[in-house]
Order: structure tokens, then sequence, then C-alpha cells
């Protein structure tokens, strides 16, 4: 008996919100992101170099490219021969506003679910073994919140240690969702 994405509104907000509240531990409570980032040794300095570059919000490379074609070029080349390479996001001044990033994050979770759902309701019918629902949820929802993060090492220059971290998360809200999901499953009728 198939399964409508409405039957499942519950585990969805609920895994969505279990999810958040992992996050939240790990970040407040485990702080094992901590050591993500590390402090630049002239931080004063570069912050005024940005300041008064006038460079808006957004993302920025160092050297900058706007084609690969322009790697070719040996002026380009020697600048990426000199250094420092780095990619810099610009953002807003002041604090974090918490409030609309804990929100934005708690949507981003339960939209998550929600296509673990979707997944869940193309694949198994009322009355799945549990085994059955959290096996194939587990896995997609590591695929939809870890597997993404491993280009970051790629082509980014993120640590490899900080996407397994990354990883490591998935694992921890993909448990998460699964288990909320298979312990709501809607039975047989």
């Amino acid at each position: 008996m198939t399964i409508s994405i409405v039957e499942l509104w519950l585990p969805i907000l609920l895994s969505g919100l279990f999810a958040w509240i992992a996050s939240a531990l790990i970040h407040m409570v485990i702080k094992y992101h901590n050591t993500d980032y590390k402090k630049l040794r002239d931080e004063d300095g570069i912050s005024n170099a940005i300041e008064k570059s006038g460079d808006d919000v957004g993302f920025y490379t160092l050297p900058h490219c706007a084609d690969f074609n322009e790697m070719n070029d040996p002026a380009v080349q020697a600048r990426f021969k000199k250094g420092p390479i780095a990619i810099v996001t610009i953002m807003e001044k002041g604090l974090p506003p918490m409030g609309k990033l804990l929100s934005q994050q708690l949507l981003f979770f339960i939209l998550g679910s929600l296509l673990v759902a979707v997944v869940g309701c193309l694949s198994l019918t009322k009355g799945a073994q549990g085994l059955e629902v959290f096996q194939l949820l587990f896995i997609t929802g590591f695929f939809g919140f870890g597997w993404a993060s491993i280009p970051y090492s790629i082509w980014f220059g993120h640590p490899w240690l900080v996407t397994v971290k990354y990883l490591i998360d998935a694992v921890i809200y993909s448990a998460v969702i699964a288990a909320t999901f298979t312990w709501l499953w809607p039975a047989a009728v």
C-alpha cells in the first residue's frame, strides 16, 4: 500500500527539529568544529586591506581568473606561483544574525527531511519493516546532508579533516532522521 507525503508530515517536522538539535549539540556542546578555521597572523592588516579595497559582500578568489583559459597566460601562472592563493567570503558587517541563521538551519533540516520522505514514499509502503525504513532513509539522508561536502576539499582547499567532520555530522543527522521516520512510519491498515 503506497504512502502519501502528507501522511509523513509529523516525521518530517520532528526529524528536521531533531537534526537541528543534534547540530546545535555538535556546535555548542561537543564543539569539534571549533578547530575548522585558523586565525590569520595579520588579521588586522588583512581586515584593513579588505576594508580599504571597498569590495562588496561576496565570494572572491585570489588570484582571480574569469575564464579557465587565462591559466595559459604566463602572468597569471606567475601570480599563482607567487601566491597567496585564497578564496575569500566577505559578509555583512556586524555580529552574525543568529536568529535568522538558526531559523534558516532549521528550515534546511526540515526541507532535507521532506526530500528524504519523498524517497521513502517512492520506495516504501505502509507497514514497511523498521530496518528497511531506517536503512533506505539513512542512506538517502547521508547523501543529502554529507556527500556534497567532498568537492569543497577537492576544489576549494578545505582541509580533508574538516570534510571528514562534515561527513560525521551527516551520519549523525541521517541516523536521527532515519530513526525518527522509523519510529513514526505508518503501519499497514
